[in-house]
């Protein structure tokens, strides 16, 4: 199992190097000056030229990509250079907004796309399975920013006046605060420090920072601000996990062993959960954790629609003022997350097949 952990762990770090590397290059490869972008259309070419000279632009972009790399490996990201601030603390702001956003698509997706995924094939072409896929089928043709507006639409506006009115856009609303943990409790860690930066970033997801500060008013208002944009995001990973479920459940069902089961007298609840599903874990694990990709995609129109400050609607920015060490940083972390996503997937398939752990 140590060996088959090793074996993924190093089998990532070349994808991690190939993403910087692209990264970077395509990152100086968009159309446009970054000093225009950032100072202004009436900058003379002279400022630009010292603007450039004290950023490092005008270095040769080899030398430019070993500088980077080195700074990277010291867990470094530079410098914003719109708002002149640290690209790492403005990942400690922005991240946990995502991560919170991402989670709960995730984990409405599958709370939601496994049961209708089982459903659908038991009940085989019936009404029921025809139901399931058309809704289906219809998630994953829906576009995330025409349903995001439609979400706040509908709920904001259409509903306002009822118990079913959602908030449709911020974090949260006027005249609340997240007091953080580390204050409430008088943790205060030398400022700068590793610590310090680490308990910000805790206490920037305001779900769990409201749960453990006992701060109920502002759990209940961050998560019905996460409702619209969760549904938004979650709506084409549940419809995919749905489709896989019942696609792999129908594809176990007809092995032999289920037919053995089933001839041994075993009650359908023990031969549908015991054997088709199980049996069936491997392709749907998958499939989760390639929808990371698909959220951390879809996070960037959902959090600009819904008003969210988080990494999507940041990296959008980035590109739009050519900022390009926010644009380095914020896909490097994006990478990295995906990179353990696929690891968790890969443990997983150790977990639930025995013959992999031998191997």
């Amino acid at each position: 199992m140590t060996r088959y952990l090793i074996r993924r762990i190093l089998a990532a770090l070349p994808v991690l190097i190939g993403i910087v590397i692209v990264t970077f290059i395509l990152a100086r490869l968009i159309p446009g000056d970054p000093c225009r972008s950032i100072l202004g259309e009436k900058a003379t070419a002279e400022t630009c030229a010292r603007w450039t000279h004290e950023k490092g632009f005008d270095r040769p972009i080899p030398v430019q990509l070993v500088i980077y790399m080195g700074d990277v490996v010291q867990g470094k990201l530079g410098d914003s250079i719109r708002f002149n601030r640290s690209v790492v603390d403005i990942l400690i702001e922005r991240l946990p907004v995502t991560i919170e956003l991402g989670t709960t698509a995730l984990v409405l997706a599958i709370l939601v796309g496994i049961p209708a995924g089982i459903v659908s094939s038991i009940r085989r072409n019936s009404a029921t399975d025809v139901g399931v896929m058309m809704g289906a089928n219809i998630g994953v043709s829906m576009p995330v920013f025409w349903l995001g507006l439609m979400l706040a639409y509908v709920f904001a506006l259409l509903l306002k006046d009822t118990p079913f009115w959602l908030p449709p856009t911020g974090r949260l609303s006027a005249g609340l605060v997240a007091t953080p943990f580390y204050e409430v409790y008088h943790l205060q860690p030398p400022p700068g420090s590793l610590s310090s930066k680490l308990l910000e970033f805790i206490s920037n997801f305001y779900v769990f920072n409201s749960i453990i500060t006992g701060n109920w008013a502002v759990l209940k208002d961050s998560v019905s601000h996460l409702i619209l944009p969760a549904m938004a995001l979650a709506t084409i990973p549940l419809a995919i996990i749905a489709r896989m479920t019942r696609s792999s459940m129908l594809e176990a069902s007809g092995q032999d062993y289920v037919r053995t089961a089933r001839a041994k007298g075993l009650s359908e609840r023990s031969v549908v959960y015991g054997h088709v599903f199980r049996n069936s874990l491997l392709p749907i694990v998958t499939i989760i954790g390639l929808q990371l990709g698909i959220i951390f995609g879809g996070a960037v129109l959902t959090e600009t629609i819904f008003g969210l400050a988080g990494v999507g609607r940041m990296l959008y920015e980035a590109i739009t003022a050519r900022d390009y060490p926010v644009i380095q940083g914020f896909t490097l972390v994006i990478a990295i997350g995906y990179v353990l996503a696929n690891l968790a997937v890969d443990l997983s398939y150790a977990f639930l097949d025995p013959r992999i752990r031998l191997d």
